[in-house]
């Protein structure tokens, strides 16, 4: 069920309670271009927003931060971070490899134990979110959520029921 999960698409009331994000959060991330949906944007009156995996995953990541503190305009720079992953993450698995450490005011990527202690020598308080762990946690939420709710898989190309 997993690979299956990871190439569906996602509305804007499934992203919200998947990742645990307000529909006026999901809705300022689109029109401020922080993080907007890969499969269909908002075109107007009756459009319907669509997110991938990818995009849920960093929806995902974004609230960790914030929920730890981390203000958005802070955020706006992990942005490129972010979308690396969503350009690296099809062909690349070592970004789930990574952990974000942050000291309140940068967010660092780090892919080694080596640089996780480097970053930890200044002595000031961190936090860290493990990927693969955010990865693993998101696609146990879309289970959930599936199951919950009593629904299948949407084809990727037609967005209709098997």
């Amino acid at each position: 069920m997993q690979n299956n999960i990871i190439k569906k698409f996602y509305s804007s009331s499934e992203v919200c309670k998947i990742v645990g994000i307000t529909y006026k959060q999901l809705d300022y991330y689109d029109r401020t271009d922080f993080i907007k949906p890969s499969v269909n944007g908002a075109g107007g009156c009756g459009s319907r927003r669509m997110y991938n995996f990818n995009d849920l995953m960093k929806l995902k990541i974004i609230k960790k931060l914030i929920e730890a503190g981390i203000s958005l305009q802070k955020l706006r720079k992990t942005k490129k971070y972010l979308d690396d992953y969503d350009n690296q993450h099809e062909s690349n698995n070592s970004l789930l490899e990574q952990t974000l450490i942050s000291d309140g005011n940068t967010v660092y990527a780090c892919n080694s134990d080596r640089e996780i202690i480097d970053t930890l020598k200044s002595g000031q308080g961190v936090f860290g979110i493990a990927l693969g762990r955010v990865y693993s946690d998101l696609n146990g939420d879309i289970e959930k959520y599936l199951i919950k709710n009593n629904r299948e898989e949407m084809d990727i190309k037609t967005g209709e029921l098997p």
